[in-house]
């Protein structure tokens, strides 16, 4: 059943046969999914998969979805899907799903919504019969577009990889896992190998439009570069070859250090701001690349620049908030930040209780935090870390730490009146969820020290002052 492959003597099914036992792809006794549009790529995987049935052990049930968006010429494509499952003798599940709405609904490009309904549908179809995976027709030229893309849309070494033999799509506990099995065949030999066998494989108008980016990438941007390197596509699958071998280093480099830096809440993540900061710059890039990965199940609207705002942000100050893909929000608390997508809805900071006296000088230990506090001279008072610098005689030393309440007021640094805390918190973009366990340092006459934002003005130390109060705030575990 297997064509003769291009410039080639091993015949394109044993090919794909050893691609697919090289990579582990398809286990014996497993039911998988054969996603077909029609078209010659994947026209071409299904006939080789039919042929390799029986020797790799696996059971094959073919999806074909009609996006809605071609009228009569996708209702052709179906008709040719079925007429396909039939001469095979496969099993067939087809569906309709209105990507044009779905677009609209949710804001998307029309190539992003079709690739999201399109995985939503096989990942019911592969629930509803029990199916592992699904098989999809992705070939090396799909390969070279695909890191092309990348590189317009701005990308880092691990879009430079491109698509690998076997990914994962969506989130548990409906995560699909998605096999390209044709991504060492060329678009060329699937066309040869169709014709071959006498297939007639449809042909996608939408293919040659150049509203969309892939399509002209295709037809224009790779036959201008193989003007300057007729092997262009060639040295692109090299340099991914390359790329792929470092981001597996990377990858090594991430897991060891993995538990020791991120903390799984279930519906959030929480990073340990100082241990991130503390690697190898690569490593820590490649472990927010990650984390991204683990909330959202795959990386397609991520781009380079949102690590780098990730990268930027564990440097930020406490209450910052960052908008990611996918809907997560990271937001920075005191030595910790949180991955989520609810603003606020994890608080980095512990539960604060009641009212705790400093001692100064001195050690003072609570519920999640020690503070430390020191009098110091006026030069040696420098900013470092998350401590304040206070006069010693306009703060005076009978200082409690205690939580925010109703009618509490603040004079933050710079400002000439008080406000209300209330309207300073909201000011400062303190999530309303973390406000209650935010410390505040006061004197028996105002609030000294919104910990982490702002001292007050009529603390702050001045030329004239003689001894200066250092306060420093260390948490004393992650949150509960």
């Amino acid at each position: 059943m297997a064509g003769r492959a291009l410039g080639g003597d091993m015949e394109l099914g044993e090919r794909v046969s050893g691609f697919i036992q090289t990579y582990g792809l398809i286990k014996g006794g497993e039911r998988v999914l054969l996603a077909v549009s029609g078209g010659a790529d994947s026209v071409c995987m299904v006939h080789l998969l039919c042929g390799l049935q029986e020797g790799l052990g696996v059971r094959l049930h073919i999806v074909h979805l009609d996006h809605m968006l071609r009228g009569a010429e996708s209702e052709a494509d179906a008709r040719y899907v079925a007429q396909l499952a039939r001469r095979l003798h496969l099993p067939i599940t087809m569906g309709r799903r209105d990507v044009g709405a779905y677009r609209q609904k949710n804001l998307l490009s029309l190539e992003e919504a079709a690739r999201q309904v399109r995985y939503g549908f096989f990942a019911d179809v592969a629930s509803s019969i029990g199916a592992d995976a699904v098989l999809v027709g992705h070939t090396a030229d799909d390969q070279v577009e695909t890191i092309l893309m990348h590189l317009v849309r701005g990308t880092g070494i691990s879009g430079l990889v491109g698509m690998q033999p076997i990914t994962t799509w969506g989130a548990a506990p409906n995560r699909l896992r998605v096999i390209r099995p044709l991504l060492k065949v060329t678009r060329e030999e699937a066309e040869a190998y169709c014709r071959a066998n006498d297939l007639e494989p449809r042909v996608d108008s939408s293919n040659l439009s150049p509203a969309y980016l892939r399509n002209r990438i295709r037809h224009e941007l790779i036959p201008l570069l193989e003007g300057y390197n007729p092997n262009a596509r060639g040295a692109i699958l090299r340099i991914a070859r390359s790329a792929s071998d470092q981001v597996a280093l990377l990858d090594e480099q991430v897991s060891r250090v993995w538990d020791g830096v991120v903390r799984d809440e279930g519906e959030a993540l929480i990073l340990d701001t100082k241990a991130v900061l503390s690697l190898p710059q690569a490593v820590a890039m490649h472990l927010l690349r990650e984390v991204l990965r683990h909330m959202l199940g795959e990386l397609t609207d991520v781009e380079f620049q949102h690590i780098d705002q990730m990268m930027a942000g564990l440097r930020k100050p406490a209450g910052k908030m960052i908008s990611l893909p996918g809907g997560l929000v990271m937001s920075v608390g005191y030595d910790t930040c949180v991955l989520s997508r609810q603003p606020g809805g994890l608080c980095p900071f512990p539960p604060l209780e009641g009212e705790h006296k400093l001692n100064i000088p001195g050690e003072t230990e609570f519920p999640g935090w020690k503070v430390r506090a020191s009098i110091i001279e006026l030069e040696e008072a420098k900013a470092q870390g998350f401590s304040a610098y206070l006069d010693l005689d306009a703060a005076g030393t009978d200082l409690i730490v205690r939580g925010r309440r109703p009618g509490d007021r603040f004079q933050p640094l710079g400002m000439a009146q008080p406000k209300k805390l209330q309207d300073f918190m909201v000011d400062a973009k303190i999530p309303r969820a973390w406000r209650d366990r935010v410390p505040l340092v006061c004197s028996p006459e105002h609030i000294l020290w919104v910990v982490g934002w702002r001292i007050d003005e009529r603390a702050k130390v001045k030329k004239s002052t003689v001894k200066v109060l250092h306060l420093e705030f260390e948490r004393l575990r992650w949150p509960s």
